[in-house]
């Protein structure tokens, strides 16, 4: 990904930008999301009239450290990867007191809000490609040194057309390989991510390859076919606990519609142990190009 803005932002810390306003550039036009700690506009680069997506740390966000230095890591990773079905980052703003960075405008919807809107029939009809190409984009990311970390339905968007792009990579690291001299002196890791989609390697603060993006994978999978992640708690550790050690119910118990096929390959992804699940997302691949989601629909021999 390329680019590089050179100069500062010209607002001050007191304000936050509002629509219309000029950022380096690239004119504030409608806001397209707030998160916890940023939003998203819409904006137009004035040189080109090019429409993008910017993302800005929230006003009360500025002064944290913490805050920035993900934002801008989260860049800095994007930036490094150029694949069809990742967000494209255009260009970045490393500033630590107003860091931003300018992305693809790519408006559509996570999967995440699509199910809480309750548009199944959408995710249905596109279920096998948007498996494909979230599979496709994961195996690039990884095959480029990197572990996503955070893959779970709220960080894949899908538009009306069914082009699907994998975002937010703040939480991403380089991958580990774990030896015998690692297991000795293991120093202690800041286990980060999402409780409902986290792999048991993830959640023990392990050295991460991309069998923990697959098992993150497998989770977001069940949810999007079943409207319910692989376990349930009263508590962040007990759901923890749960990935670590008791096994999930196949996927067709909950959706009838589904294959035992498909179960099967859910509960491959869903392994406890790394060395059980698929070795490379790949080996996903071949596995969904013959299979069949839902019964009824035509089997696959691609």
């Amino acid at each position: 990904m390329t680019g590089f803005l050179l100069s500062t932002v010209h607002y001050p810390l007191s304000t936050f930008p509002m629509a219309e306003e000029i950022i380096d550039g690239y004119k504030l036009q409608n806001l397209m999301v707030t998160g916890q700690t940023s939003q998203v506009y819409e904006v137009v680069e004035l040189t080109s009239h090019r429409h993008f997506a910017m993302k800005l740390l929230l006003h009360e966000k500025l002064q944290d450290r913490d805050a920035c230095r993900l934002m801008i890591h989260e860049a800095t990773v994007g930036k490094a990867l150029a694949h069809p079905n990742v967000i494209r980052i255009h260009a970045v703003s490393k500033s630590p007191k107003n860091p931003y960075y300018v992305m693809e405008f790519f408006p559509a919807g996570s999967l995440k809000i699509r199910l809480l809107r309750k548009q199944f029939d959408f995710v249905k009809e596109r279920m096998h490609s948007i498996c494909k190409q979230a599979a496709t984009g994961m195996a690039y990311m990884n095959a480029s040194g990197w572990v996503h970390r955070d893959v779970k339905p709220d960080n894949f968007l899908v538009n009306s057309a069914g082009d699907l792009r994998i975002i937010d990579f703040a939480l991403a690291q380089r991958m580990e390989a774990e030896s015998f001299f690692s297991r000795m002196f293991r120093r202690k890791r800041l286990v980060a991510g999402t409780p409902s989609y986290m792999s048991p390697e993830q959640i023990r603060g392990l050295p991460l390859d991309g069998r923990a993006d697959i098992y993150s994978y497998g989770a977001s999978l069940y949810e999007l076919t079943t409207n319910r992640p692989p376990f349930r708690a009263g508590s962040k550790q007990e759901l923890l606990q749960k990935h670590v050690v008791e096994k999930p119910a196949p996927p067709h118990i909950w959706n009838p519609e589904l294959t035992e096929e498909f179960s099967k390959l859910v509960l491959h992804l869903l392994a406890k142990k790394r060395e059980d699940r698929p070795k490379s997302f790949h080996e996903v691949l071949q596995a969904l190009n013959t299979i069949k989601i839902y019964k009824g629909e035509t089997a696959r021999k691609e």
